[in-house]
């Protein structure tokens, strides 16, 4: 087999199997018209029907299919980062497998990639075939991401995208973070980042994998990249300066009701209050406690960070 292909596309899949075959005649179809040559990884997200036995048919059918089963269900982010471990393509495809996303849009993605020397292109399924209570929270969750990370994109959550080899080999990815892969890929040096609308289908076979737990987990990955992004290769730039800034306020007020304590008692014959009788004393203390302890938790920060083997893991874009 080919050490280097045009195109590696892959795709996660859950209970498919009656769209499996279709799925792959179609993408066949399309690579050999455009004389791709590709690769097509079939990740088995813990299906409990007949998939992983229809990957292994459509295996022997077509020679470009590879296929990775797991053991139980761990989630879209997972089988992306198992497959982009294994891809060969310059570019790198990922789809879903309910034939919703369109393998047409392929060639112009590639071209997108290749020509105009973008990192990324993302669908942006402008008429969706998905329900209302889906379709307004993916636009609630494109305009949180588009404000938090500064990318312009309409579809985030989109599975149908296009990547430079190099993006996806030096990303990882956990929980829900896949529909944040442009983030993450922002963070490490890929910024260039296209879009393009792409045809969405309506569902033919199956049924929607959209779950409400979507709504907790996405917005909690999204902080954690954006605060991960930042700071995890310099956690005291943020713990130490929030710490520091609690505690000297907390000081700051101590001194205060002590210095007007003091004048109250020598310079003055009004009435005084123990300082302990002073709401701000107590406000003044939570703030030394809690900043002795931010400062504390970015230290052990740093302590882990040092013995982190990829602490110093840069993305090294050319050596010469």
């Amino acid at each position: 087999m080919q050490s280097n292909l045009d195109i590696s596309i892959v795709v996660p899949l859950l209970n498919e199997e009656e769209s499996l075959p279709e799925l792959c005649s179609w993408i066949h179809r399309v690579m050999m018209e455009h004389k791709f040559s590709y690769e097509l990884i079939l990740i088995d997200d813990g299906s409990y029907d007949d998939s992983w036995k229809i990957v292994g048919q459509l295996a022997e059918e077509f020679e470009a299919i590879k296929g990775i089963r797991f053991n139980r269900n761990y989630g879209k982010s997972a089988a992306l980062h198992v497959g982009f471990r294994d891809v060969k393509g310059d570019v790198v495809v990922t789809m879903d497998a309910d034939l919703q996303d369109s393998p047409e849009e392929i060639p112009e993605m590639y071209n997108m990639i290749m020509k105009q020397g973008l990192h990324i292109v993302s669908g942006w399924k402008k008429e969706r075939h998905d329900s209302f209570i889906k379709n307004n929270t993916s636009k609630i969750y494109n305009g949180a991401t588009r404000m938090m990370s500064g990318i312009k994109l309409h579809d985030f959550n989109c599975g149908l995208k296009a990547y430079r080899k190099e993006v996806v080999q030096s990303i990882e990815i956990y929980g829900e973070m896949h529909r944040y892969i442009p983030v993450i890929a922002k963070w490490n040096g890929f910024g260039k980042i296209g879009e393009k609308v792409v045809k969405h289908q309506a569902r033919k076979y199956g049924s929607t994998k959209f779950g409400l737990s979507r709504f907790i987990r996405g917005p909690l990955d999204l902080l954690s990249i954006m605060f991960v992004s930042k700071f995890k290769k310099r956690p005291m730039h943020f713990f130490g300066v929030w710490g520091s800034l609690f505690f000297l306020t907390g000081m700051a007020i101590s001194l205060f009701l002590i210095i007007e304590k003091i004048i109250a008692i020598y310079w003055t014959d009004s009435h005084y209050r123990d300082v302990v009788d002073q709401p701000l004393f107590f406000i003044a203390l939570a703030a030394i406690i809690i900043g002795s302890q931010t400062f504390l938790a970015g230290f052990l920060g740093e302590m882990i960070s040092l013995n982190d083997p990829k602490r110093n893991d840069y993305v090294v874009r050319q050596r010469l």
